[in-house]
C-alpha cells in the first residue's frame, strides 16, 4: 500500500509516530464498528485530504494484505459525506468530485447545512461513527478526544478523530511525504481554506513584487510558522465598510472606572525545593512589591508542593475570591512539574496540545522538544490565552484570571512583569489602578506604649492600612500608613505624630 510504505520509509521520526498513532485509532475504529456503520467527512481541505489517505490506509492495515489484493486505489468502502455549499472555492468542488472518481469514493452529497443534513442521512443509513478531519486549534476541537460521542442536540453517532494532535507541520510533512495531490489553492497562498466570504491567501506567503502587477504567493507548504495558518481567515471588507471596530475599543475602555477600586491577587509557588528549604524564596516578595506599584492589593501568598491536587485545590480556592491569581514555579519538563496539569483541573478541563506555544517551544529549544506527545505544549484547553512579547522568548500563559510565569529568580520575573505591564498599556488583562501613597515613621516605643494610641487612629482612619513591625525584637517599631488618597495618608500621620512625644521619633 503505497501510503503505508511511503511513511515506513521516510526519515521523519515524528511523522511516523504521528502516522501510527493515528492508525491505531482508526484500526480500533474498525474493530469497533462494521463498514457499514462507519462515514467519513470530507470537504476536500489539506486535514480531510490528510485523513482519507489515513483510512486508505487504515483499511488496508486492517483487512490485512491478502484480504486486499494489492490495496489498489479503488480499495476504499467507506462511506464519504461531502456538504456542498455554494460559498464554496470552485477549486474544493473540483479537487472533491476528482478525488473521489480516483480513489472510487462512495459519495453522500448534502445540499443542506450539516446538522440537518446528518440527521436526514443517519436516520437512512447504518452509520454510528464518522470519521473528522479536526485537529487542535480548530473551533470545533474543544472537549474532544479521539473518541467522542456527537453534542447534545445533534443526532447521536461517535465523532472519531485520528489527526487530533496533529500540527500544521505534520499535516504538510505527511501530504509532501506521500506525495498526495491536494486543492490547487493551497499552492496560490491559502493555508486555511473556509469559505469565499471569509478567506484570503495568507499575507505572510506573499511574494514581494516592485512592478506592481497581481500579488503572488508562496505554497502554504511554506509557511514556517504553524500559529498564524488560519491568519488568512478573515472577513473581507470592502473599503466602504468602515472600522470592523469603533476607535474607541481597545479593551481599555474601563481603565478609568477601575481606578479607584480595590481589586485583590494571590501569589502561589510552586515546589518542594522552597518547602523542604532547599531554595530561598525570593520572587514572592518581588511579585509583592510590583503589584502595590500597581495599586493592587496582595491578600495571600502560599507555597505548595509538587503535587498536581495541592496545586489544583490551592488555584480553585484563589481563581474564586481574588481578581487575579500568579503563579510561578513547576512549569517544564520535569516530573515534578504539575503547574500547568494542576491549573487545567482547577478548571475541570483537559491538557491539550497547543500549536502556537509548540511553535514558541521549537524556535527557543529545537525539534528535541517535538516528539510523539510534547508535554510542555500541553496547555489547560479552551481557557489559555498566550501573553506574546517581542522580548519573551515564550509567551506568559493566562488561564482567565490566572497568570502562570515561567521565572525561576527575581531578574526573570522583572522581565516577564515588565513585558505583562507593557501589554497592559495595550488592552492587556492587568488593569493599573490608581497608585499607594504610604508613610513610614520610626518610633522608639514599646508594642505596649504605642497600641492602644495606634488602634484610636485605626478607629479614626478606617479607610487606611495602619500597621507596624519591628525588623528586630531591640530594634525600633516602624509604623506604616498606607492609602489610594494621598491627602488621607497626610492627615493621618500628622494625627499620629501628636499622639506621642516628639521625641520617640527618629
Amino acid at each position: 500500500m503505497e501510503i503505508d510504505k511511503a511513511i515506513r520509509e521516510s526519515d521523519d521520526r515524528r511523522l511516523k509516530t504521528k502516522y501510527n498513532n493515528a492508525i491505531y485509532v482508526i484500526q480500533r475504529a474498525l474493530a469497533l464498528y462494521s463498514t457499514e456503520e462507519v462515514a467519513f467527512s470530507f470537504n476536500g481541505g489539506k486535514d480531510s485530504t490528510v485523513l482519507l489517505h489515513l483510512l486508505r490506509a487504515g483499511y488496508f492495515l486492517h483487512k490485512g494484505e491478502h484480504s486486499c489484493a494489492n490495496g489498489s486505489l479503488m480499495d476504499f468502502p467507506i462511506r464519504t459525506i461531502y456538504f456542498e455549499s455554494p460559498s464554496a472555492f470552485p477549486e474544493i468542488n473540483s479537487f472533491t468530485y476528482d478525488t473521489a472518481t480516483t480513489y472510487g469514493l462512495q459519495m453522500d452529497i448534502i445540499h443542506t447545512d450539516f446538522k440537518s443534513g446528518l440527521e436526514t442521512l443517519l436516520k437512512a443509513k447504518p452509520i454510528r461513527a464518522i470519521f473528522l478531519g479536526v485537529r487542535i486549534g480548530d473551533p470545533t476541537a474543544v472537549g474532544q478526544e479521539q473518541f467522542s460521542p456527537s453534542s447534545p442536540g445533534w443526532p447521536p453517532f461517535m465523532r472519531v478523530n485520528p489527526i487530533l494532535d496533529w500540527s500544521y507541520r505534520d499535516v504538510w510533512a505527511f501530504l509532501l511525504t506521500c506525495k498526495v495531490q491536494y486543492c490547487s489553492l493551497y499552492d496560490q497562498g491559502y493555508t486555511s481554506i473556509g469559505s469565499i466570504h471569509d478567506t484570503v491567501p495568507n499575507a505572510l506567503l506573499s511574494i514581494s513584487n516592485s512592478s506592481g502587477s497581481k500579488e503572488n504567493f508562496k505554497p502554504a507548504y511554506l509557511l514556517s510558522d504553524g500559529r498564524f495558518e488560519r491568519a488568512g481567515r478573515v472577513k473581507k471588507v470592502s473599503a466602504s465598510a468602515g472600522r470592523l471596530f469603533p476607535a474607541n475599543e481597545n479593551g481599555m475602555a474601563n481603565v478609568d472606572s477601575a481606578q479607584n477600586r480595590l481589586l485583590t491577587a494571590s501569589i502561589i509557588a510552586v515546589g518542594d525545593e522552597i518547602l523542604f528549604g532547599t531554595v530561598k524564596e525570593q520572587l514572592e516578595h518581588s511579585l509583592c512589591k510590583k503589584l502595590h506599584s500597581i495599586g493592587w492589593s496582595v491578600s495571600k501568598i502560599a507555597v505548595v508542593q509538587n503535587d498536581i491536587d495541592s496545586v489544583a485545590e490551592e488555584v480553585e480556592q484563589r481563581k474564586s475570591t481574588n481578581d487575579m491569581v500568579f503563579l510561578y514555579g513547576g512549569v517544564g519538563p520535569l516530573h515534578s512539574d504539575v503547574t500547568l496539569a494542576g491549573v487545567a483541573k482547577a478548571f475541570g478541563v483537559r491538557l491539550a496540545p497547543d500549536e502556537e506555544f509548540e511553535e514558541y517551544l521549537r524556535r527557543l529549544i529545537g525539534y528535541q522538544c517535538t516528539g510523539d506527545r510534547n508535554e510542555m505544549a500541553q496547555l489547560p484547553e479552551g481557557i489559555t490565552e498566550l501573553l506574546l512579547h517581542e522580548r519573551l522568548p515564550v509567551p506568559l500563559i493566562k488561564c482567565q484570571n490566572v497568570i502562570i510565569f515561567s521565572a525561576t529568580n527575581v531578574l526573570e520575573l522583572e522581565k516577564e512583569w515588565d513585558c505583562l505591564i507593557e501589554s497592559t498599556e495595550s488592552g492587556g488583562c492587568l488593569v493599573p489602578l490608581k497608585p499607594y501613597s504610604s508613610k513610614h515613621l520610626t518610633v522608639h516605643l514599646s508594642d505596649v506604649e504605642a497600641a492602644h494610641p495606634l488602634l484610636k487612629l485605626c478607629l479614626e482612619f478606617p479607610d487606611l492600612y495602619i500597621g507596624g513591625y519591628r525588623e528586630s525584637r531591640q530594634g525600633p517599631l516602624v509604623i506604616c500608613i498606607k492609602g489610594k488618597d494621598p491627602a488621607r495618608v497626610q492627615s493621618a500621620t500628622e494625627a499620629l505624630r501628636k499622639k506621642f512625644d516628639a521625641g520617640a521619633f527618629s
